[in-house]
């Protein structure tokens, strides 16, 4: 579910990061708008989008993207925007069309940030599907909601304690992956 939802963010915020990126005013408003999105309470979202789209995958999916965009847009933005200039007149000066100098130039240098704003989208992405259980979404907050609402029993902080963990110990899997997909996908000049 994480995944899935992770791939149709990245997808959607690169691409509207690489539409508003050099434009102030539509890059203004979507990144306001996307930070506005992320204000609103998941589980809110949830309830909301459950009478229209009923229970389980479909609201999960749905709002984890919603709330992936931000930190994928936002960082497509600033690294695209962090180009130096030099280099993409120096691309257009030897000849190259603005689409080549985009994927030769601009975005291998903005990569690490563009990873880096996924990164942190997969680490969002991973507490708030714990949530989804709310709307009978699958994943490990079951087992939270499962030992909150039977409080008072002997295996209820058991029940809390596992979905906690492992809830933890998935972000932190998902976090050592994207440490090695962003080293072994970045330029070794690039690197630091």
């Amino acid at each position: 579910m994480v995944a899935l939802s992770l791939a149709i963010a990245t997808v959607l915020g690169v691409l509207l990061g690489l539409l508003v990126w050099d434009r102030n005013v539509p890059r203004s408003a979507v990144l306001t708008a996307a930070g506005i999105a992320i204000t609103i309470p998941s589980l809110a979202l949830l309830a909301l989008l459950s009478p229209v789209l009923g229970l389980g995958w479909a609201p999960t999916v749905v709002s984890l993207v919603f709330y992936s965009l931000l930190p994928i847009v936002r960082n497509t933005v600033v690294g695209l925007r962090e180009v130096p200039a030099h280099l993409v007149e120096s691309a257009r000066g030897m000849g190259m069309t603005p689409v080549r100098t985009l994927l030769s130039i601009q975005l291998p240098l903005a990569w690490p940030v563009i990873v880096t704003g996924i990164r942190v989208a997969a680490q969002l992405t991973v507490g708030i599907a714990a949530i989804a259980a709310y709307v009978a979404g699958p994943g490990l907050g079951l087992y939270i909601f499962k030992g909150l609402s039977s409080l008072g029993s002997v295996n209820a902080l058991n029940f809390t304690l596992t979905g906690t963990i492992c809830v933890v110990l998935l972000a932190l899997v998902i976090d050592g992956a994207f440490v090695l997909i962003a080293r072994y996908s970045t330029s070794r000049g690039l690197r630091v």
